[in-house]
């Protein structure tokens, strides 16, 4: 089954209301990383660990009111097995509550033909309400390669231009170690997917064993960029940016490199490998 433009374009991906506290604002943490030094009292304040001093992780939009995997649904006409996350980003309009009641709608918001053979690129975004107030939240924005869906004759361009990150020396570095078993802690953030459980499963999709899912890798790079660039004030976080470019493997180590300008990129240090690259930060205040 062929894509169908203006089908695709209009889908429409069930509304989603949930509630959270603290048992989900403390998850979310650790599952990123947070916690690893128990006398960092500003990292233990995003594990739920200080009775007193309770906040949520910025980068927790990406997971609240996740829809599910709905480009699974034979109905959207899409390539399920061939589609990899390309890129990811997130808008912080109101500092995320540590508890709260939310309703989240994601929708397409743009779809590129690359041609036959050569793919097709989704671009989606999520808009976080406060289901009381009616307060827009937050906004995420992803883009997926669909690499079997191209040639169905929809607008061909042009795709995003990247973020380039500065050619001289980084301004910062932050290391976050992950932990051997950190996908299996991860997966109750709402994404089930056995290529980062079911080392069967990894090795029939090509990798020796199970991977880190991206938006963890995206968490832990939302750490270093909380840590260095607000000093762990999640009021400061505006938004960041980022491109998928390699995979990793739980236990490896991530080295964010930051400049100041809020360019960023992350690297696996066992590897040298590029986990997210073309990153770009900004304050709340200059987030738009």
């Amino acid at each position: 089954m062929a894509i169908d433009y203006d089908h695709l374009m209009n889908f429409d991906i069930p509304e989603v209301e949930q509630h959270y506290g603290l048992r989900e604002v403390a998850h979310y943490g650790l599952s990123v990383g947070l916690g690893q030094d128990p006398m960092d009292l500003q990292q233990l304040a995003y594990t739920g660990a200080l009775g007193d001093d309770v906040r949520a992780m910025p980068a927790m939009a990406n997971v609240l009111g996740h829809p599910g995997f709905w480009l699974g649904n034979p109905e959207t006409g899409v390539d399920a097995l061939r589609l990899v996350h390309g890129e990811q980003g997130m808008t912080i309009h109101e500092p995320l509550p540590s508890e709260g009641h939310i309703r989240a709608k994601t929708r397409v918001v743009g779809l590129i033909d690359k041609g036959a053979g050569k793919g097709a690129l989704l671009y989606s975004q999520k808009e976080i309400h406060d289901a009381r107030s009616g307060v827009l939240l937050a906004t995420c924005r992803g883009t997926t390669f669909l690499r079997g869906d191209g040639g169905f004759g929809g607008p061909t361009g042009p795709a995003k231009e990247p973020h380039r990150v500065p050619d001289t020396a980084p301004d910062h570095v932050f290391e976050t170690p992950t932990r051997p078993e950190q996908a299996l802690y991860y997966r109750w953030n709402g994404d089930t997917n056995p290529l980062h459980m079911d080392p069967r499963v990894a090795q029939k999709a090509g990798f020796e064993r199970p991977i880190l899912h991206g938006l963890c890798t995206f968490g832990a790079a939302a750490h270093a960029l909380l840590a260095v660039l607000c000093s762990y004030d999640a009021t400061r976080f505006g938004s960041m940016d980022g491109r998928f470019t390699a995979h990793v493997f739980p236990g490896e180590t991530l080295r964010t490199e930051i400049w100041n300008d809020g360019s960023f990129r992350t690297h696996v240090v066992e590897r040298d490998k590029i986990a997210i690259g073309n990153g770009l930060f900004k304050l709340r205040r200059d987030a738009t």
